[in-house]
């Protein structure tokens, strides 16, 4: 009884038109605000914000606080694959989509957020250590696997604190504003920038947080992680497809 219960709720928190629109906006694995959704749906910010309460009690999204701002994505791979099946038997409604975030090219490629890497390189290499199993996460910190060793000794990541997986550096994830994906932070995402500032597979560049990446960088990004830049410019990971 329970089961069709949830079941039915889940039915009809999916049959309303507008709260579709912004489900389906949220395919693109990105974080979203109400406003953005709204336009996507084409309804009023004060009516997004009550679709959006609705999904979340439904357990179809989450949201992700930033600073003063709320972000919100879809709860995980199974709501997206509801989605997707769902689409795939029916038409797909025109989303009425809006400018992405103004950010300036070079700091959206690659820049430092406090203490670590962030934009699109920030992002894409989170993503590849991640997918790849070079890193352990768990809920506030971070350790390098055997997989991941490799990668890390060509960055002279590999003391006494790297060794096995019972030393661990404190890690945190941090939504990056202008990708709308995740980045590592905490003193793992420290340690990572200043190593690869350090062995000169990215630069600083002078009075600006950009980033910028070497021959010697790229080479390795591509050779250890699989990351590569896009015909955008922006760097992508293998695990990653460029956002619709």
């Amino acid at each position: 009884m329970n089961e069709s219960v949830s079941l039915a709720k889940a039915a009809a928190l999916l049959g309303d038109p507008a709260r579709s629109l912004m489900l389906i906006s949220m395919l693109d694995g990105r974080a979203h605000t109400p406003t953005e959704l709204a336009a996507d749906a084409d309804i009023s910010a004060s009516t997004a914000s009550e679709h959006l309460a609705k999904l979340l009690l439904g357990g179809l999204v989450k949201v992700v606080s930033q600073g003063r701002h709320r972000y919100y994505e879809l709860s995980g791979s199974e709501t997206a694959q509801i989605l997707e099946g769902l689409i795939a038997v029916s038409a797909l409604p025109e989303l009425k989509r809006r400018h992405g975030p103004h950010v300036p090219a070079d700091l959206r490629l690659a820049r430092t957020c406090y203490d670590h890497l962030a934009g699109s390189l920030g992002v894409a290499l989170a993503d590849a250590l991640i997918s790849s199993k070079a890193v352990e996460l768990s809920a506030d910190s971070a350790s390098i696997t055997r997989q991941g060793q490799p990668i890390f000794d060509a960055l002279a990541m590999n003391g006494d604190t790297h060794d096995d997986t019972s030393h661990r550096m404190a890690c945190r994830t941090c939504l990056d504003w202008s990708e709308r994906r995740s980045h590592l932070a905490g003193a793992f995402g420290k340690t990572l920038l200043m190593q690869l500032l350090s062995q000169k597979w990215i630069l600083r560049t002078e009075d600006s947080r950009a980033i910028r990446v070497t021959a010697h960088g790229a080479r390795e990004f591509k050779r250890l992680l699989g990351i590569e830049q896009a015909s955008d410019g922006a760097w992508l990971s293998r695990s990653q497809t460029p956002a619709a």
